[in-house]
């Protein structure tokens, strides 16, 4: 998709994702970029790594966000493995919270995976929302023909080819939150194939998922996208209210990276591309 460089900005470091040219240069992805960007500086800052800046229309195209001082989740469950205690619950009420401003702002983000989850001490941040909208040709797929997502964290509906919507994101929360309990997603597979087999066919392995969260993670991955509950009714489960007002549950949420992360995790020099995505 591009590379995403560390860099200065007017009030500290801010990350830079320079759109890959191959991309760039399709007008239909470039019309759909210009569309969802603007969308997503809308979004509601809880729990995202707010749009601060873009370049729309020349070459480069590039998408200025907020710098989250923190690994993704994807990260570390490979180098450290699941979380444990009350971090599992805080990643599960952010990503939530995250989903409701998302959603509320007319965006579905199509990719919700560990590594689109970076974790902050002030909580997880969902990251590239309208950058995986603008990516879908319409159907579930790329421009190019590829899957839009990550197999072992999609909808059945992105499978079947039927209408994507909300429901989507709220099926892979409940694949998050197993993995981030876990160390995988409950529809791991080494082959699209058996992905898209599992995810259709099986119910889910949530043995090893907190009591607490079991129902909850239960209801966001059933089958049918109707039945399942919306990012609000999620955090209100979490947090046991209804109507909970999810700006003020995303400003209590912490997570304590102590265990988790290691000071080797912060980059040591701006103006580097430290990772390609």
């Amino acid at each position: 998709m591009g590379t995403v460089y560390l860099a200065e900005g007017p009030t500290g470091p801010v990350a830079i994702k320079v759109i890959n040219p191959h991309l760039a240069n399709d007008p239909e992805f470039r019309k759909r970029f210009q569309r969802e960007v603007a969308a997503a500086r809308r979004v509601r800052r809880f729990c995202t790594a707010p749009v601060l800046d873009a370049n729309l229309d020349g070459d480069p195209l590039w998408v200025v966000t907020e710098y989250v001082a923190g690994p993704d989740l994807g990260r570390v469950l490979r180098e450290n493995g699941p979380l444990s205690g009350s971090n599992i619950e805080a990643l599960a009420v952010g990503v939530a919270t995250a989903l409701t401003a998302i959603h509320d702002a007319g965006l579905v983000h199509r990719d919700l995976k560990p590594a689109n989850v970076l974790l902050s001490p002030l909580g997880p941040r969902v990251i590239d929302f309208g950058i995986a909208r603008a990516l879908d040709a319409g159907d579930g797929q790329t421009s190019t023909g590829k899957i839009l997502g990550t197999p072992d964290y999609m909808a059945p509906e992105l499978f079947r080819g039927e209408p994507v919507g909300p429901p989507a994101d709220i099926f892979a929360w409940g694949c998050v939150v197993v993995a981030a309990a876990t160390g995988a997603s409950p529809f791991a597979s080494k082959t699209v194939p058996q992905a898209f087999y599992r995810v259709v066919n099986e119910e889910p392995d949530l043995s090893r998922v907190d009591p607490g969260l079991r129902p909850i993670v239960a209801a966001a991955l059933d089958k049918d996208p109707a039945r399942r509950p919306t990012a609000q009714q999620l955090v209100d489960m979490l947090v046991r209210r209804t109507q909970a007002n999810t700006a003020d549950i995303a400003g209590t949420v912490r997570l304590d990276l102590s265990e988790i992360t290691r000071p080797a995790d912060a980059p040591a020099t701006l103006l580097a591309p430290p990772a390609d995505d």
